[in-house]
């Protein structure tokens, strides 16, 4: 087993995380006639007993959000009942008769209802989807659970903005209570050959300075091993102040949780261009958080495959550059399966054989001799792009040169046997100055019912393709952020965080000339 732990830290994190499970969760063959699913589930769930005495299987994951966050999410459950224990430790030490004052419990939305009345649930709206609680599919173990009541949710008196409020929330914490003995420790002792630690956290507010500390503890107490970030940025449009407040926040996240972690990707929750197919309601977590998920569910869904496995250390090793390039970018294209396998049936038979390359490209516009044009786009690139502090798109460069990638494809997007030939010769990759992994699998993307409506195709499953890679295009984009924060720390700060991003984009830099240092677009 090479189980993988995951965190999750936020508002963000934990809309992006229920996606997450909820497909996770869609995996799983329930009758004897199923064939068994290619999914190891063992990688991310636990097996458990519950208080019936029956068995039960769970996310591996701890869930840490505000007070206010949860929605109607309880840690007692069907399948566990009230945790008396994690009650019992947020009881005082009072002798005396306590008086319990409670709020009322928010009642569940009609979804929830039926999911727990075995019935076929009804179409969710960005209205009923108040909470991310509201679309959850999955029962949670009680530790899993992990309510922060120092801060409440959207609270205008304490707000929870700061990456300074996030620290020191940790630090106070850890010190009363050791969070790693307390909350992650039972989590990793489970585990029989943990591959990873795997961390969903907001990276532009408050959340990134409790996910850096929390980082570094787990760094100091593993040592070696992968720990991948998901930092979850907020592209919607603000005030001036709170863009500010943002990029000095994300400014930290960059510097700081991308040298704890073994690799850090950041994610906006609005590209900056969407094709046709694409209809996301930027106002509704619940669609932003969707498109996240389709492109990291996608990508790392190599770690969970039963067979042809990559673990995160593998991919680490293709992308980080021996450590010097931990931040990475993440792109995607979405696609009917139906239409998509009709497409390349016609193109496989329109396309002319290509002597040199043996008759076959490696699918990504790059042939494999010589003579190797410019790589293809993907449609959706989730990689936050800066904005000034007018709110304006700023546009760092329409090109990047890509050091090192690793593709995963669900669907027909190439013909299986071209696609094999393909991934070996990648292996060989390293003359033209790109290393390149290739994943392929017939299994598509399933779409439960929790998913909302965002492609203009609607199938249960649906195509995706996904590119895990380092390049140019980060430098660009750490040097903008530094550039433009410099004038918004205090002076004693500026000099270790300016510094340290300019290391950050020298990474992806040094022994390439064709990024300019303000644009990051090719010379």
């Amino acid at each position: 087993m090479h189980e993988i732990v995951t965190l999750q830290f936020g508002q963000q994190a934990n809309y992006l995380g229920t996606h997450f499970w909820n497909t996770q969760e869609a995996y799983f063959t329930y009758a004897a006639d199923e064939e068994e699913s290619p999914i190891d589930h063992d990688i991310h769930f636990r097996s458990g007993i519950a208080a019936d005495g029956s068995d039960t299987f769970t996310p591996r994951t701890l869930i840490y959000d505000l007070k206010g966050a949860f929605g109607t999410l309880r840690r007692g459950n069907a399948l566990y009942g009230l945790d008396s224990t994690a009650d019992a430790r947020e009881q005082s030490l009072w002798n005396g008769q306590p008086t319990l004052l409670a709020q009322p419990a928010l009642p569940p939305n009609q979804y929830q209802q039926h999911l727990d009345a075995g019935l076929e649930p009804p179409s969710l709206t960005t209205a009923s989807a108040r909470f991310w609680s509201d679309y959850n599919r999955v029962f949670y173990h009680p530790r899993s659970i992990v309510q922060l009541s120092e801060y409440e949710l959207n609270s205008s008196l304490m707000p929870f903005e700061r990456w300074e409020t996030g620290e020191e929330l940790f630090r106070n914490l850890d010190r009363e209570h050791d969070l790693l003995d307390r909350d992650l420790r039972p989590w990793l002792e489970e585990c029989d050959q943990l591959a990873a630690v795997q961390v969903f956290a907001g990276a532009d507010d408050a959340w990134g300075g409790f996910c850096a500390r929390y980082v570094e503890r787990i760094r100091d107490e593993l040592g070696k091993g992968a720990i991948w970030v998901w930092g979850c940025e907020d592209g919607a449009r603000r005030t001036r102040e709170k863009q500010r407040l943002q990029l000095v926040n994300t400014a930290y996240s960059l510097h700081q949780i991308s040298s704890a972690a073994s690799m850090y990707i950041p994610l906006t929750n609005i590209p900056s261009a969407s094709p046709p197919y694409l209809s996301v309601d930027t106002a509704s977590a619940w669609h932003t958080s969707a498109l996240q998920a389709t492109a990291l569910e996608t990508a790392t869904l190599p770690s969970r495959l039963r067979t042809d496995r990559s673990s995160p250390d593998d991919l680490e090793a293709l992308l980080c550059n021996d450590g010097t390039r931990r931040i990475a970018s993440l792109s995607l294209s979405i696609a009917d399966p139906l239409a998509l396998q009709q497409q390349t049936e016609t193109d496989q038979r329109a396309q002319p054989r290509d002597r040199r390359t043996n008759g076959y490209t490696n699918g990504f516009g790059h042939t494999n001799g010589a003579d190797t044009p410019d790589r293809e786009t993907l449609d959706i690139d989730l990689h936050p792009r800066d904005s000034n502090l007018a709110g304006e798109s700023r546009r760092l460069g329409s090109k990047a040169h890509i050091f090192d990638c690793a593709d995963t494809l669900r669907g027909r997007w190439k013909a299986d046997g071209e696609v094999a030939r393909a991934n070996l010769d990648a292996r060989d990759r390293f003359a033209e100055g790109t290393r390149m992994r290739i994943t392929h699998t017939s299994l598509l993307l399933p779409l439960p019912t929790s998913f909302p409506p965002i492609f203009a195709f609607r199938p249960d499953r649906v195509a995706v393709r996904t590119r895990l890679a380092t390049s140019s295009a980060v430098a660009a984009r750490v040097r903008s952020v530094e550039r433009d924060v410099r004038g918004l720390v205090s002076v004693d700060v500026r000099e270790e965080l300016c510094d340290g991003l300019v290391g950050v984009a020298e990474g992806y830099e040094e022994g390439w000339e064709g990024v300019a240092g303000s644009s990051g677009e090719e010379e």
